[in-house]
C-alpha cells in the first residue's frame, strides 16, 4: 500500500463581492494549467434557502511527481449565503454574487503509490532503507515543492477574490 503523508493544511475565508462562475473557473484552470494537476469534482451539493444559496464542492487532484512520488490535493469549498447581486461598473450594471466562501487545502505526498515495495516483507524493509539513507533529500524536496503549490493556490485564489471584491 502507498504511503500518504499529509504535508499542507491550511484555508482561506473570503466575504464580500465576488462572481462564483469566474472564481470556480479560475481555480479549475489554475490546478490544471500551472500545478499540471488532474482534478475531479467528488462533490457538488446545492442547498437553496429562500434567496441565498449554501454550495459545498469537494476536488480530488493527483499529479504523478516521478514513478515514487505524487501530489495528492483534496480541495473543499464551503460557500454560505450567496446571492445574485446587481452592481454598476463603469455606468454599466452588471450581475455578480455576493456571499462567504471558505476554502480547504490539504496536501499528501504519495510515496510508492503504484505499491512496487509491497509485494514482500523484505521488499518493505529495502524500501524503509531506501527512503531513510537514500532519497532522504528528494523527499524534502517534494514536500518543499507541494507546500509551496498549495500555499501559492491559496494566495491567487485570495487575490481573484481580493480583486473581484474591489469592482
Amino acid at each position: 500500500m502507498a504511503e500518504k503523508e499529509e504535508i499542507f493544511n491550511s484555508k482561506i475565508k473570503y466575504t464580500g463581492m465576488f462572481d462564483f462562475k469566474s472564481f470556480y473557473k479560475f481555480c479549475h484552470e489554475w490546478l490544471t494549467e500551472e500545478l499540471g494537476l488532474n482534478v475531479s469534482e467528488d462533490k457538488y451539493t446545492e442547498k437553496l434557502a429562500g434567496n441565498e444559496k449554501t454550495i459545498e464542492i469537494k476536488w480530488s487532484t493527483f499529479k504523478k511527481v516521478t514513478d515514487y512520488f505524487r501530489f495528492n490535493i483534496e480541495l473543499k469549498y464551503k460557500i454560505t449565503g450567496l446571492q445574485e447581486v446587481e452592481i454598476t461598473e463603469a455606468g454599466k450594471k452588471i450581475k455578480t454574487n455576493k456571499g462567504v466562501i471558505e476554502l480547504k487545502v490539504k496536501g499528501e505526498l504519495v510515496r510508492d503509490y503504484d505499491g512496487k515495495f509491497e509485494k514482500t516483507a523484505f521488499n518493505k524493509f529495502l524500501r524503509s532503507i531506501y527512503e531513510k539513507w537514500v532519497i532522504k533529500s528528494r523527499i524534502d524536496q517534494y514536500e518543499d515543492k507541494l507546500i509551496g503549490d498549495c500555499d501559492e493556490f491559496l494566495a491567487q485564489a485570495k487575490a481573484f477574490l481580493d480583486l473581484e471584491g474591489k469592482k
